[in-house]
């Protein structure tokens, strides 16, 4: 009866108000998108978390107050990291402080790149300043 009743407490999530679980993996994008697109999947006022789905290029920018957590959860690319052209692959972390310069230059394969992006403070797309090449 003990391992009963661990086995259902260990197994059954229990949060506080407004924390949340959920499989990055499950995630799927929407059949037909052109090049970018972008699901929000959890916010508050500190931050806001999306999972985004690139085919082709993310044109170069910065964040003026905001900086961002990357984690590449499928596929490859090439990118541009500050002062830097990287290759991120599955698995990659990239913290990219406000200020920053970034792009995705090209998507390298036939799948698109997918990653978890983290905002801080919360994101309303305001401070996104485009780079002109």
């Amino acid at each position: 009866m003990r391992l009963l009743i661990f086995f259902l407490f260990a197994t059954s999530p229990r949060f506080a108000s407004g924390q949340t679980f959920q499989s990055l993996s499950s995630y799927d994008p929407p059949a037909q998108f052109d090049n970018v697109h972008v699901q929000k999947i959890a916010e508050d006022s500190l931050q806001s978390s999306f999972i985004i789905w690139v085919k082709k290029e993310v044109k170069g920018h910065f964040h003026q107050t905001h900086t961002e957590n990357i984690v590449v959860l499928e596929g490859n690319a090439e990118m541009i990291f500050g002062d830097m052209k990287i290759i991120i692959q599955s698995g990659d972390y990239l913290n990219i402080p406000k200020g920053t310069k970034h792009a995705v230059v090209r998507v390298i394969g036939d799948k698109p790149l997918k990653v978890l992006s983290i905002q801080s403070p919360k994101f309303d797309g305001t401070d996104r300043v485009f780079i002109q090449e």
